[in-house]
């Protein structure tokens, strides 16, 4: 227009109109760079609310798929669940193709291959919502899969489940408190279990939700209490919600999910790998992946080996079917490892037909009991030992440069880990087979005593289990019990109490302070005095916390017997799982009680209290002069 307006004034000299131009162009950028600003941000809300909905959605999918597997629905209810799931499932196509378009490149950079494959299976389930089902279709399997619920609601499961674990990850991401995430990450379980478990096809004949609650609670502290008979309640799909609660659980739930989640998106925040890097206790992050992977590998081999063993050593003994020996062996090969307690059989393995049958049981039966009660930092460094020796051998053959080895194969934790635990299990099977030669184990061949012994010993340290009836033991037994259900497994492992690493740690600064050292000393390394400050708060914490729990306990049972109470609080606090047969008879109080305990003895007390404190200690980090207090 102003060119038109100066060509007719007769002004139309070449610089008006290279300056009307230059007008134009200005006004132009100002008008497209406003409105990228405006698309951009757009698209950054458009995306936020996405991710939302996906979340959401997510969440309604997993409810909407366990009502449609656990209780039985009429026809309305189950058009309303496919209304749900229809939901959720456009959500996750719009955004997938969102991404596509708009996060193309980040979405290339952060997706692993796997993801991909679960991206592509939501874009295949559109075709069913575009594309209605053909009378006659060109390839009649290919149309029966894709319009299939059998293939959609596992996509949707699948993506779902991918969705809320890439959420936790990005969560890990925004500095949050890696205790209370961990605490939170456990409540949040065993409420989903508690409700679980109550479906009606978990169950026989059904169940109060306090005793849902409280085997909930015990699967995922993998405790192995329970007021229930876990054979004669749950249903085999009842059994397998168990098994995953105290799978997840014994591997961490924290741990878990990182895991999967990173798995399949391929990408973490620095600040989530170092908070996950401290809870394994790897060493490096470039060591963190394999190390994850490590664990669960480690997990699931030496469970499937159990199994095996477990199956071959029981054909034939309980006389049960193929299927309920096989459904045996898992569980208890998984129910051993991750030191639950748990069994699906009546009596578990005080079942007679085990007692008096093939000892072989309860050998491997206790050496996956050690396994899992070692510590995964152990185990890893057994890995990296082996690694390293393979190496060496495979340069000496094809004389190639040697491997440079640390000085020390084998760190001082593991060490001190094996040392106390193989110390620990020699002087508690000799003082049982002591105790209980002449009393439980009275009528059987020394070589029944010995496995009992070894089994009846190891048990209590994590695992709950028991071959014969605790409540028939001598009082000195029990204590011994109670002790050992304090000193408890390995740090880093499925096993409860204060950890082998706590007590060996007391027993060497005693020993400094009694020789008069320094310093605290083990295999040629000084023990750090961060590392004896935490082993004496946590003794301290756990017999204070055991004080109070089992004082209130006796307070709420006053019609039970102490010794009882008093062993079904040490049980519940670290994390064992035996009882002398009062958990049935606990009123509601007491069981919530113990609920509490279990999470305290599995989450720990102490980072429950630097998780609420630890960033106001640090804040008032004032330096003052110091001073002696009278002890004596």
């Amino acid at each position: 227009m102003l060119i038109t307006f100066a060509i007719m004034t007769e002004n139309f000299d070449i610089n008006s109109i290279i300056k009307i131009l230059r007008q134009y162009r200005s006004r132009f950028n100002v008008g497209y760079n406003r409105f990228l600003r405006h698309f951009t941000s757009s698209l950054r809300i458009a995306g936020s609310s996405l991710n939302i909905l996906t979340v959401i959605g997510s969440l309604l999918c997993i409810i909407a798929m366990i009502i449609y597997i656990g209780f039985e629905h009429s026809a309305d209810e189950t058009r309303l669940i496919a209304r749900l799931l229809r939901s959720s499932q456009i959500v996750f196509i719009i955004a997938v193709v969102f991404n596509l378009i708009f996060n193309f490149k980040e979405t290339v950079r952060n997706t692993r291959p796997i993801k991909w494959i679960a991206d592509i299976l939501i874009l295949i389930t559109a075709i069913p919502l575009i594309y209605p089902e053909p009378n006659h279709p060109w390839l009649p399997w290919l149309g029966h899969i894709l319009y299939s619920k059998r293939f959609i609601y596992p996509v949707l499961g699948l993506y779902s489940i991918l969705s809320m674990s890439y959420s936790v990850l990005r969560v890990l991401g925004k500095r949050t408190n890696p205790s209370m995430i961990m605490s939170c990450s456990f409540i949040v379980l065993i409420l989903a279990g508690s409700f679980l478990l109550m479906m009606p096809r978990c169950t026989y004949n059904g169940i109060s939700y306090i005793d849902s609650l409280f085997v909930s609670t015990s699967a995922v502290c993998i405790t192995g209490l329970t007021p229930i008979d876990i054979s004669a309640t749950f249903t085999p799909f009842g059994i397998l919600i168990v098994g995953i609660l105290a799978q997840i659980g014994g591997l961490g739930v924290m741990t878990f999910t990182y895991l999967f989640a990173l798995f399949f998106s391929g990408s973490a925040s620095v600040y989530s790998q170092l908070m996950v890097k401290d809870m394994i206790y790897t060493k490096t992050i470039n060591a963190l992946w394999p190390t994850l992977l490590y664990i669960l590998g480690f997990t699931l081999t030496i469970e499937a080996i159990g199994a095996v063993a477990f199956f071959f050593t029981i054909d034939g003994t309980i006389g049960e079917s193929l299927n309920d020996e096989i459904i045996f062996s898992i569980f208890h090969a998984m129910s051993s490892f991750c030191n639950l307690g748990f069994s699906n059989v009546d009596g578990g393995f005080s079942n007679q037909a085990l007692l008096h049958g093939n000892q072989s049981v309860y050998i491997v039966a206790s050496i996956l009991i050690f396994a899992g009660g070692i510590g995964f930092p152990v185990l890893v460094n057994f890995r990296d030992a082996f690694f390293r020796k393979c190496r060496k051998i495979w340069a000496s053959i094809f004389r190639k440069e040697d491997v440079v080895e640390p000085v020390h194969s084998f760190d001082m934790n593991t060490k001190i880990a094996l040392v106390t635990t193989t110390t620990i299990l020699v002087v508690s099977v000799i003082l049982f087979l002591t105790f209980e030669y002449n009393n439980s184990l009275a009528g059987m061949s020394f070589y029944q005593k010995v496995v009992q012994s070894i089994f009846n010993a190891l048990a209590p340290r994590s695992s709950g289990f028991a071959s014969v009836n605790p409540g028939s033991f001598l009082n000195i037994t029990i204590l011994m019990l109670i002790f050992l259900m304090w000193i408890g497994g390995a740090s880093q492992s499925t096993a409860g109490g204060i950890k082998v690493n706590t007590f060996a740690t007391m027993l060497l600064n005693l020993r400094a302070i009694i020789t008069g050292s320094n310093h605290v000393v083990a295999f040629k390394r000084r023990v750090s005095m961060n590392s004896i400050r935490h082993a004496n708060a946590i003794i301290g914490i756990s017999i204070l916390t055991y004080f109070i729990f089992s004082m209130t306990l006796v307070a709420f049972e006053p019609s039970l017997g102490v010794k009882e109470l008093l062993f079904e609080s040490a049980s519940a606090l670290f994390t064992v799982g035996s009882s002398l047969g009062v958990t049935p008879l606990l009123s509601v109080s007491s069981k919530i009680l113990l609920c509490v305990a279990m999470f305290i003895g599995r989450v720990g007390l102490l980072a429950l209290l630097i998780g609420f404190y630890g960033e106001t200690g640090q804040k008032n980090n004032v330096t003052f002069p110091s001073d002696n207090i009278i002890i004596n």
